[in-house]
């Protein structure tokens, strides 16, 4: 049974949250809508679009930055009962420092659980829309929907690599297919240049060659052009990065397995979004005790400066989710070791203030 302390602090707690998303979110759509209205308007997008688009950023923006809303509103709130010294009434009433804390890991729970469901099935829709939007009305006349040195297992016999790629025109350099019989390579095309047709669904090869492989030596066959189909698809030559954001955690994990079999040279980026499915979530508990142990104590300069010490420590610990993210993306660094870390050390961090804190 939840006491009337109980009830007073989680009401608080879910309370100044909720606060906290609905004063930031529409300050986050008011300086995106002022970075994007130019171009949305150049653009001619319906307005139909646009407020989809905005709240699919609701959601993207939320689950993104809910750590450091919940940090601060946990800050807020437990401040103003030090200032008003509430918190030196509850412990002074026979309420251990411990027990005082307890609303605050229902609240937690609360939020964690919420958090889960938005990461796992809410977050990936909003993150298609979210990202079709930019490239189909922000994006559409720059060239940055390219792939570059793109290797994909078709199936148990088909490789193909090409070395540059373009969304737009569909058209890429330096085209290689290797077809396998077993462990032995059948046959292997080569061509300068490939572009797709989306009239039949072909592709167009130029200076084409093929080297079929047999026990009375190699068969060259050569051509400036050739036309054909393949039995892969266009999307094969152009693997979208944030794929992985669009999809609920089922989807993502049958697709890790499936590119890893391709070898995707996505696969630590992939791995990243799914593991900080879990990670961020669980911050929600080592953020509330830092937050606890940090504004409990009644401070000279009162709330100001417990909010300036919780924004420095919340932007520590989005900096660090950041840069080891971007660390297992772009190298071989482990993937679980980087998002999970953060949370390893805030978690000391937590232990050692709460310890601090104690009365």
């Amino acid at each position: 049974m939840l006491s009337i302390l109980d009830k007073y602090i989680l009401k608080r707690y879910l309370g100044t949250f909720i606060l906290m998303l609905l004063l930031f979110i529409p300050i986050g759509i008011t300086v995106n809508l002022a970075e994007k209205i130019d171009k949305i308007l150049e653009n001619e997008v319906p307005f139909i679009e646009v407020a989809k688009y905005y709240l699919d950023f609701t959601i993207y923006f939320a689950n993104l930055l809910f750590p450091l809303f919940l940090f601060l509103s946990v800050i807020w709130f437990t401040s103003k009962l030090a200032n008003n010294t509430e918190v030196i009434a509850f412990l002074s009433s026979g309420v251990s420092f411990y027990r005082f804390l307890r609303p605050y890991m229902i609240g937690a729970t609360i939020v964690c659980a919420g958090a889960l469901v938005m990461g796992m099935y809410l977050a990936p829709m909003a993150s298609q829309g979210f990202n079709e939007f930019k490239y189909k009305y922000l994006k559409k006349d720059k060239k940055d929907r390219t792939q570059s040195n793109v290797y994909r297992q078709i199936n148990e016999n088909d490789y193909i690599y090409v070395n540059y790629f373009n969304v737009n025109d569909k058209k890429g350099n330096n085209f290689t297919l290797e077809h396998f019989d077993g462990n032995k390579l059948d046959y292997k095309i080569r061509a300068n240049r490939i572009a797709y047709n989306e009239t039949d669904s072909s592709y167009t090869l130029f200076n084409y060659l093929k080297r079929t492989i047999t026990d009375d030596g190699d068969i060259l066959e050569s051509k400036k052009k050739f036309d054909t189909i393949f039995s892969f698809e266009l999307e094969d030559l152009t693997p979208v990065e944030y794929i992985a954001e669009t999809l609920n955690y089922t989807e993502l994990n049958s697709f890790i397995e499936r590119e890893k079999k391709r070898g995707s040279s996505y696969i630590n980026r992939y791995e990243v979004v799914r593991f900080k499915r879990w990670s961020l979530p669980i911050s929600a508990y080592i953020l509330t005790i830092i937050a606890v142990a940090v504004s409990s104590i009644k401070r000279r300069g009162g709330m100001g400066v417990n909010l300036a010490i919780g924004i420095s420590i919340g932007m520590i610990f989005i900096f660090f989710d950041k840069i080891f993210g971007t660390m297992a993306e772009q190298s071989d660094f482990s993937p679980i070791v980087a998002t999970w870390f953060p949370n390893f050390v805030f978690a000391i961090l937590a232990v050692y203030l709460l310890k601090n804190a104690k009365r």
